[in-house]
């Protein structure tokens, strides 16, 4: 037998449902904000992720897939969706569109790490990305996309951190104190962050290493060397929250793991699946656009995993919405009815009413297991005395209930039932 590669899953019949009733939702919600759906590639020139992501962090220097084609060409499959809505905004030139562009994924995205709960080498991710609003409603604006979704989708025990981490002006000086404060403890510090602290120090804050996080915890904030105007973007930033009530902390240890964040960032973490995790997470990145060689454009946006939000619905006992299969299934008294069976399924269909038949040549009483195995809600019967009446019964599996109707006039009555039971 061939399993599965490690670190990848398969999404179940018995589960996807659970992912369409999410995406569903995101849909629902993003069609609300006037966010419009776009889809890139599954792999991406490896230079892509170089030039935005950055050389010194964990996801390009341990965790992506990357191999050369047969064309000589390296190619990484996406370790994220954000630069490749960069490229793709930059190569079709969508900075013709009307400004604010806002755009929305579902995308696979890989990376070779440790497998945990919620956490795959192929998981999923839904993202929204905003181009061309520099100001902080739209941080705003896509903060509270991402609370109205995780709030109608269940989701209550979440905690919204936010932070600056300036610009690139401002950021100069931290990084001197960063350097500076990393000199003064490096004989304590793990490799790594040793050759962070020379490169881009502001990734020291974001090592995993638990002796260096200790070690961290104790260095200069970025609060206090943002500048004026980096400033007053954090504090709009906070007055639009609060007005909109939407509740959340500032918290300086956050910096993101990506090289292209400027100015805000933001996670919403939980601790319901253990240890705090972070379940969304994003911010702005105003030079993303320029390093993949487009004009200066603000952006803003963020990534959630979808497997991570589906652990956390159902560790903190939330429901799914009840799955509805199948509203119907007809069955035959015996297989000299079956065809009939077959033209009233395909005849409901066509109304809009999912229904099935068994083309096994199961018993009666087989096909009446069978219905309630699909979470049939009625059943219909087709035999020798339906066809001499042209009516047919239909019996509502829940109650046993049963109607009689006429065979030309079943699509209509279904619809009436399961429209008086919605």
């Amino acid at each position: 037998m061939i399993n599965i590669p490690r670190g990848t899953k398969d999404v179940l019949p018995s589960e996807s449902y659970k992912w369409q009733q999410a995406e569903a939702l995101a849909r629902k919600i993003c069609a609300l904000y006037n966010v419009r759906e776009i889809r890139t590639p599954a792999f991406e020139h490896t230079e892509l992720f170089l030039r935005s992501i950055g050389d010194d962090t964990d996801v390009v220097g341990k965790e992506m897939y990357t191999f050369t084609d047969k064309g000589g060409r390296s190619i990484t499959l996406k370790p994220e969706g954000t630069a490749p809505v960069a490229r793709s905004y930059v190569e079709n030139a969508l900075e013709s569109e009307a400004l604010p562009l806002k755009m929305f994924y579902f995308s696979p995205v890989f990376r070779y790490e440790r497998p945990a709960a919620g956490r795959l080498r192929e998981h999923h991710q839904f993202g929204v990305e905003f181009y061309g609003g520099a100001g902080p409603e739209y941080d705003f604006e896509v903060i509270s996309l991402a609370y109205d979704f995780l709030t109608q989708f269940g989701i209550s025990s979440l905690s919204l951190r936010i932070n600056s981490i300036g610009c690139p002006n401002c950021r100069a000086e931290y990084n001197k104190a960063l350097r500076a404060f990393g000199e003064a403890h490096k004989n304590e510090l793990c490799e790594t962050c040793g050759v962070r602290m020379q490169n881009n120090p502001l990734r020291m804050l974001d090592c995993k290493v638990p002796q260096c996080k200790q070690i961290m915890a104790g260095a200069p904030t970025i609060l206090d060397y943002i500048c004026d105007d980096c400033a007053r973007h954090l504090e709009r930033l906070k007055q639009l929250l609060t007005a909109a009530e939407i509740p959340f902390a500032v918290d300086s240890s956050i910096v993101r793991g990506l090289d292209y964040y400027t100015k805000t960032v933001f996670e919403f973490v939980t601790d319901a699946l253990g240890a705090q995790g972070t379940v969304c997470g994003g911010g702005r990145y105003d030079h993303l656009v320029e390093s993949v060689g487009g004009k200066p454009t603000p952006c803003v946006g963020f990534g959630m995993g979808l497997e991570r939000l589906i652990l956390l619905k159902e560790a903190i006992g939330s429901p799914f919405a009840p799955h509805k299969r199948v509203n119907v299934m007809l069955i035959s008294q015996s297989p000299a009815y079956a065809d009939d069976c077959i033209r009233l399924t395909m005849q409901l269909r066509k109304h809009g009413v999912r229904a099935d038949c068994d083309n096994t040549g199961r018993s009666l009483k087989a096909q009446f297991k069978f219905a309630d195995k699909q979470c049939a809600e009625y059943a219909v019967v087709i035999g020798e005395s339906e066809k001499a009446s042209g009516t047919v019964s239909v019996k509502r599996l829940a109650d046993g209930e049963t109607q009689t109707c006429a065979i030309d006039k079943l699509p209509e009555f279904l619809g009436n039932c399961m429209q008086t039971n919605a």
